[in-house]
C-alpha cells in the first residue's frame, strides 16, 4: 500500500506545475541542515497552497510554524499585489535559512516575519486575516483556533497541517499528539461558525471557510 501511495505521489507531482527553482533549492537545503526535514510543506501541498492565495485573493495572511519558509514563498507567490503575509517561527535557529530564502525569492515586500511564541505574537499585530495557515505545534492547534476564529473575515480560509497524523488519528489508542489533533479535528467539525474539510494531502489537510 505504501509503495503505491508514493508512486501515486510521483505521478501527481510529475504532472503537476514543477516548484521554482528557488523551492528546489530551498528543499535541498531544508534536506541537507535540519533534522526534521518532513516538516517541510514540500512540492504538492505547497503548490496548493499557492492556488489558494490566487484564488482566494487574501489581503492579510497569517502562517504560524515557517519552518524553513517552504510554504511562506507559495503562500507570498499567490498573494494579490497588496497583500500581506505574516509569518511566525518559534525557533530562532531557523532564522537565517528564512531569512535568506525569502530574500532569494524576491519577496521581502510581501513577508513580515516573527521570531516567538505565536500567542505572544498575534495579538500584537492587531489585524484581521483572510488566510491562515497552521503549521506549528500540534498540541497548540486548539489554542490557535480559539485565539484566531474572531480575526478571520467572513469568507476567511483556515488551514491545518498535518492533522491525520500518519493515520495514528483512526486508531484506538492515542498518545499526547494524535488526542490533541483528533480532538482538533472534530472541534472544527462542531464549530457552526465554519464549513471544513479534511483532504489526504501528504500528512492529512483541513481546510475551513468562516461562515
Amino acid at each position: 500500500m505504501n509503495e503505491t501511495i508514493d508512486l501515486l505521489t510521483a505521478y501527481c507531482e510529475r504532472l503537476s506545475t514543477p516548484p521554482s527553482p528557488v523551492l528546489k533549492e530551498l528543499e535541498r537545503e531544508t534536506h541537507l541542515k535540519t533534522l526534521a526535514p518532513q516538516m517541510m510543506s514540500g512540492h504538492l501541498q505547497g503548490h496548493l497552497l499557492r492556488l489558494l492565495c490566487r484564488l482566494k485573493q487574501p489581503k492579510c495572511v497569517l502562517e504560524i510554524g515557517t519552518f524553513t519558509a517552504y510554504a511562506t514563498i507559495c503562500l507570498a507567490e499567490g498573494l494579490p499585489a497588496d497583500g500581506i503575509l505574516h509569518t511566525i517561527e518559534a525557533n530562532p535557529e531557523m532564522a537565517h535559512i528564512i531569512e535568506k530564502y525569502i530574500q532569494k525569492a524576491g519577496i521581502e515586500d510581501r513577508v513580515k516575519s516573527y521570531t516567538g511564541k505565536a500567542e505572544e505574537i498575534i495579538p500584537r499585530l492587531n489585524q484581521r486575516f483572510d488566510f491562515v495557515f497552521l503549521d506549528a505545534g500540534k498540541l497548540d492547534y486548539g489554542m490557535f483556533y480559539d485565539l484566531l476564529i474572531d480575526q478571520i473575515n467572513p469568507g476567511g480560509l483556515i488551514l491545518a497541517d498535518n492533522v491525520l497524523w500518519s493515520g495514528k488519528v483512526v486508531q484506538s489508542t492515542k498518545d499526547k499528539d494524535t488526542a490533541a489533533l483528533h480532538a482538533f479535528n472534530e472541534k472544527i467539525n462542531q464549530d457552526p461558525r465554519v464549513e471544513n474539510i479534511i483532504l489526504p494531502i501528504r500528512d492529512g489537510l483541513l481546510i475551513a471557510q468562516k461562515l
